[in-house]
């Protein structure tokens, strides 16, 4: 089974997939095999980081899958601990990724709350190289955005944060949107109580799970999600969410459960 998926651009020439696959807290063998499984079952988003320890073996599942290179969207990110290392890491993310350049790099959060402004200035420039084709931030707030753009005159084309539907905050989406700003989101069903009746009842109306459901209300906002597991089965229903759409009335439902 294969599924082309819609994206999301992040300039006029690159897009990012709005289904990818995380790979946060898979190590070893696991990483290789959760990550051959979801390039089997057609995801094309790998999210990876310095910080997961997993390059090299996300590396060697993609050679091994026998996809193109370039029909598979990179992202990894830089250690807030790395900043004033960034070159030295990137090209050894490259070297164990085995690629020439990731499509997506991250700081992957404020290093000491700061907004590190010379090192997203270092970034651009490692960007400008062909290194890295974007470059963006993770776990940011709008200020510290703000902060980098006043900076640079350059803005994050993506911030990664922790989102799902007790996170939403629609003022958030907005300030992003507003700025140019993609926001993607990880742990989408972490900290989601997914026998929750708005869920329950939207997965029976539509002959899904809950947790597809979670995952195609991020869809339908048009904001990209990162599900993660080793399970192979669980890999493949996590990314078949292109069967159906959720209602505005149904999105609406979700968006209730919020923050914001």
């Amino acid at each position: 089974m294969t599924q082309t998926v819609p994206g999301v651009p992040l300039t006029p020439e690159i897009a990012l997939p709005l289904v990818g696959f995380g790979t946060w807290q898979l190590r070893g063998e696991t990483a290789y095999t959760a990550t051959r499984a979801a390039l089997d079952v057609g995801y094309r988003h790998i999210d990876t980081a310095t910080m997961y320890g997993n390059e090299g073996e996300v590396g060697r599942a993609l050679r091994d899958s026998g996809v193109a290179r370039q029909d598979v969207f990179i992202t990894t990110k830089l250690p807030p601990d790395r900043v004033n290392r960034a070159r030295a890491t990137l090209e050894q993310s490259l070297r164990l990724l085995g690629v020439d350049a990731v499509d997506l790099w991250l700081i992957h959060w404020p290093p000491d709350g700061s907004a590190a402004a010379g090192a997203w200035a270092e970034m651009l420039g490692l960007r400008d190289e062909g290194l890295a084709l974007t470059v963006g931030v993770s776990n940011y707030d709008i200020d510290q955005i703000d902060e980098l753009v006043d900076a640079t005159g350059e803005t994050p084309v993506a911030n990664q944060i922790h989102w799902n539907p007790a996170r939403y905050d629609a003022a958030l989406v907005d300030a992003h949107r507003e700025r140019g700003v993609v926001l993607e989101g990880y742990s989408p069903l972490k900290d989601t109580r997914l026998d929750n009746p708005v869920f329950t009842t939207i997965a029976a109306t539509h002959g899904v799970t809950p947790a597809q459901v979670v995952l195609r209300w991020h869809v339908d906002h048009g904001i990209p999600v990162l599900p993660r597991s080793s399970r192979p089965e669980r890999v493949a229903s996590n990314f078949d969410v292109f069967g159906f759409k959720l209602t505005p009335e149904e999105i609406a439902a979700v968006d209730a459960l919020g923050n914001g």
